[in-house]
């Protein structure tokens, strides 16, 4: 088991934390004058490490997700569905939103191919939820920073949060919610082409610059933030907003969420920062959920598609969700840390 455990710490520190990589940009600026020690040097040595480590970890990723997506084409994802009802398909729904866009402006799209397509509403909000707040990238790179245990528990509840949302919009029939243009839209049965493996490849690569040209700002003003807290806030303000002494920081931290939109990558290194000064772990996965789930532009969109009674049950179901989430992270943090 010793060894097992120093495996393990080794695949953690050194190829997903990246941990060498922190060195050796640390000895490069020593060696050129800056101390990292002090404040600016310490934001710079934040900055560019988390900025390297996060455009290559997340390249790697949508190469390997794009890969997996590709067998996955709209039209295919619809009668994956299709065969599925009740709890299940909204479980179906949930697993594949995992493996689709990493962004909720991008995941609205496919809600309303999939709405107008016939599939049930609870089933649609299932995967419209998972999309952004649950994916194999998010997973990795939550692992890279919080460690396996958060990763698996973070991705766990989010799936649950998204088939408990799901299930509840079912119950509510709420369909004459959706905007009339959806619900009378009549979506293609197009035949999906087989691809072969380099054309797998090639779309998978042409994903990984499509996608990285898409959220390399978010990256850089997060990592760019993170750098901020990281080095320049003190820490008793952190723990004093955000730590266990504010039983309302969960909430806070969902409220400082909404306004701001970015993925994941942008928000991890944020939520990284907050955790080293002190916040709550509840409390920095609230945040990363309610950025990506209920941000500000992406609810603009969904408001196309949906009436205001139905994005107010969604926004509601996910915000209660998101933080009785973040009081549970809070609860078990000392056992998964």
């Amino acid at each position: 088991m010793d060894k097992l455990g120093s495996v393990w710490d080794f695949i953690q520190n050194e190829i997903l934390g990246m941990a060498w990589l922190n060195r050796l940009i640390g000895d490069l600026l020593e060696r050129i004058g800056i101390d990292t020690s002090e404040k600016i040097g310490g934001s710079v040595l934040f900055f560019i490490y988390d900025m390297i480590k996060i455009m290559v970890l997340l390249g790697i990723l949508i190469m390997i997700i794009s890969y997996i997506q590709s067998y996955f084409p709209p039209e295919r994802t619809k009668k994956i569905l299709g065969r599925f009802h009740g709890i299940g398909a909204n479980i179906t729904a949930a697993l594949l939103g995992t493996v689709t866009p990493f962004c909720s402006c991008s995941s609205i799209p496919l809600f309303i191919g999939f709405t107008s397509a016939g599939l049930p509403l609870g089933v649609t909000f299932s995967f419209l939820i998972s999309s952004p707040m649950v994916d194999l990238g998010s997973l990795v790179l939550l692992m890279s920073i919080f460690g396996w245990k958060v990763a698996v528990v973070y991705v766990i509840v989010g799936l649950v949060i998204a088939v408990i949302g799901g299930t509840l919009i079912e119950k509510l029939h709420l369909e004459a919610q959706v905007e009339e243009f959806i619900r009378n839209g009549k979506a293609l049965d197009i035949p999906q082409e087989e691809l072969h493996f380099k054309e797998r490849i090639k779309y998978s690569w042409e994903q990984v610059i499509s996608t990285a040209k898409k959220v390399f700002p978010y990256v850089f003003i997060g990592v760019a933030i993170g750098a901020v807290i990281h080095n320049w806030i003190p820490e008793a303000f952190i723990v004093s907003l955000l730590g266990d002494n504010n039983p309302f920081g969960v909430i806070l931290a969902v409220i400082a969420g909404v306004p701001m939109y970015a993925d994941i990558f942008g928000t991890i290194p944020i939520a990284e920062a907050l955790l080293a000064k002190g916040a709550l772990l509840g409390v920095v996965l609230s945040f990363m959920m309610a950025v990506t789930t209920l941000s500000l532009p992406s609810m603009i969109m969904l408001r196309k598609a949906v009436k205001p009674k139905l994005l107010g049950v969604f926004i509601a179901i996910c915000t209660v969700g998101i933080i009785l989430v973040g009081y549970f992270f809070n609860a078990i943090q000392g056992f998964i840390i």
